[in-house]
């Protein structure tokens, strides 16, 4: 069950309307790091989850998702409300869709479900969540450096200081599970190249703790497979060569 209230979660209130910033708040609407995307992603992960404690969450985080494409919503309705006071060329986007969201990105390419990244595996889905936070995080604090309109910043700064909460939650989840530095997670055990390491591009190499004791640092790596024999196609063109 669903249930919406028409109260926002966070105030929105923009002073100056501007378009173009309007343009670019659509990258939180519907580009590959905005809150459509992190919403569906996190919902449909919680299906795959068996731990209680860790779908609750990833439902609890999902919903607060939404409330923040609800604000984004908002804010983009807001900034593209007086287009009469803007130039085409600033924002022709809005020229031709109308005012308000749409679901493309800032650039005005659809939004795709590509976007979400799940797998069904709850180590696998926390990890690729903490680098989507990341990314709508980095996106935010760009998008506060491009307006001075006081509303938006608190806004916005709201939405970004979110994204380092949800975070730092994902990142205990995976502590709870003992896997928030364990790199290895599945039922597939590795082979003996786990603990070895190649120093594969040379000129001013340099070291540190992931090419350190306990890892085995292989200098000059060589091959140990064969060249591979030539395809087979009957179906090929034969083309004579010349003996030397």
């Amino acid at each position: 069950m669903f249930y919406h209230r028409k109260e926002l979660f966070y105030p929105v209130n923009v002073g100056k309307p501007d378009a173009q910033f309007g343009q670019f708040l659509l990258e939180q609407f519907g580009g590959a790091t905005g809150e459509l995307t992190a919403a569906l992603q996190y919902w449909v992960q919680s299906f795959h989850v068996e731990n209680a404690a860790i779908r609750d969450m990833l439902q609890d985080i999902a919903l607060e998702e939404f409330n923040h494409l609800e604000m984004v919503g908002k804010l983009i309705a807001q900034h593209t409300s007086k287009l009469d006071q803007t130039k085409v060329y600033e924002a022709p986007l809005f020229k031709m869709k109308g005012i308000g969201p749409h679901f493309v990105d800032s650039q005005g390419s659809a939004w795709t479900a590509t976007y979400i990244n799940e797998g069904g595996n709850v180590v696998r889905d926390l990890r690729a969540n903490i680098a989507a936070e990341g990314g709508a995080r980095q996106t935010y604090e760009t998008l506060i450096k491009h307006t001075t309109d006081e509303g938006t910043v608190k806004a916005l700064t709201h939405l970004l200081t979110r994204e380092i909460t949800h975070t730092n939650m994902f990142m205990k989840a995976l502590d709870s599970m003992g896997k928030l530095d364990d790199p290895f997670f599945g039922t597939i055990q590795p082979d003996d190249t786990v603990d070895v390491v190649f120093n594969l591009s040379h000129g001013e190499d340099a070291r540190g703790p992931w090419n350190e004791k306990p890892l085995k640092y292989i200098e000059d790596p060589q091959p140990k497979g064969k060249i591979p024999s030539a395809p087979i196609n009957p179906d090929d063109e034969k083309t004579p060569t010349s003996a030397k």
